[in-house]
């Protein structure tokens, strides 16, 4: 019985390196050829126009809602003393109202000083980063309805549960007493705007393109570098590899990528092309969610801001929600899809 076994491990495993040196040969041999290089690069134009695209669209629709709805009027709604309706409230503005991480901070004290539920506050500081219009629209575009409709609710949930959780535990006094320095007086608002109701429409739109415009200057690299790592992956990387290492049978493919996920300052927009190419090649629906969730929901700047405002403890139990949705939707990607 011992001499079946070992055969069997020994066969395992040498079949394990005919495949890999299978693997190696056809990379080797793809790599160079005129017809994959062409596909190669229509690849990269073909993701790169769609981010190009969404990005602008999607930022100067963002950047009209934020003149629109001020600041000051989220604070105002996100006051009621209801924790359960405040917690629902502040996971939708953090859901269409994504601010960025500079923006946040103020946000966060602003909210604080003014007596709103902490689990409103938390609900909004979670879902903002993990949840918006930009990632719902690039979620449609490279997964489809299904995916990004249940990475909307799993997310948006987590993000409820947890500000009520975390204001349960009382994790409210794990707040630094601090002040707003700088400001935000040229912010544009709807109230700030001059003349007559068309008129302030008009600069309303022109402010909301001129701001899409800066913000895309902004993450231009990081979508050419998205493209560029999509394309090459799709052209370079074999199906079989991805698979082996990343596929939905490997169960600590998930936690791994929600963990160095955390660390890396992963651009939303740079990561979902990547991932899109990534599942098509074999790698695991969950392990991709968990890497994006991992690396939006705790960038470095974030956490940066964040520790101006938050003691150890809440610091710490900030990173482990974010760790822990990544991981529970991961493995709820794999057993679902």
């Amino acid at each position: 019985m011992f001499v079946d076994t070992d055969c069997d491990v020994g066969l395992y495993e040498l079949t394990n390196k005919h495949e890999i040196k299978i693997i190696r040969k056809k990379v080797g041999k793809k790599m160079f050829t005129k017809e994959n290089l062409l596909d190669v690069g229509g690849t990269f134009l073909y993701l790169f126009g769609e981010l190009l695209l969404l990005f602008i669209a999607i930022s100067f629709l963002v950047a009209l809602l934020q003149i629109y709805v001020s600041k000051e009027k989220i604070q105002r709604v996100l006051t009621t003393p209801r924790k359960t309706l405040n917690s629902i409230l502040g996971a939708a503005f953090g859901a269409v109202t994504p601010f960025c991480s500079c923006s946040t901070v103020p946000i966060l004290i602003g909210l604080l000083k003014s007596g709103a539920p902490f689990s409103g506050i938390m609900s909004f500081l979670l879902t903002s980063p993990i949840l918006n219009p930009a990632i719902i629209a690039l979620f449609l575009t490279f997964f489809g309805l299904k995916v990004t409709v249940l990475y909307t609710v799993f997310t948006f949930t987590f993000a409820v549960v947890a500000g009520l959780i975390l204001d349960w535990l009382g994790f409210e006094k794990e707040v630094k007493r601090v002040s707003i320095k700088g400001g935000q007086q040229g912010d544009i608002t709807w109230e700030s705007l001059t003349g007559t109701f068309w008129q302030k429409n008009l600069q309303a739109f022109k402010a909301a393109f001129i701001d899409a415009i800066d913000l895309f200057r902004g993450v231009l690299l990081y979508l050419l570098i998205g493209a560029g790592i999509g394309a090459f992956i799709y052209g370079f990387i074999p199906e079989e590899l991805l698979a082996k290492f990343a596929g939905a049978d490997n169960l600590w493919g998930v936690p791994v990528a929600a963990i160095v996920g955390i660390p890396m300052y992963i651009r939303t927009e740079t990561m979902i092309p990547v991932a899109g190419i990534l599942i098509g090649k074999g790698v695991a629906a969950g392990t991709m969610v968990a890497l994006i969730i991992g690396g939006a929901g705790a960038s470095i700047p974030e956490v940066s801001l964040l520790s101006s405002i938050f003691k150890r403890k809440m610091m710490i139990a900030f990173l482990v929600c974010i760790l822990s949705v990544a991981i529970i939707t991961g493995y709820l990607f794999n057993l679902i899809l």
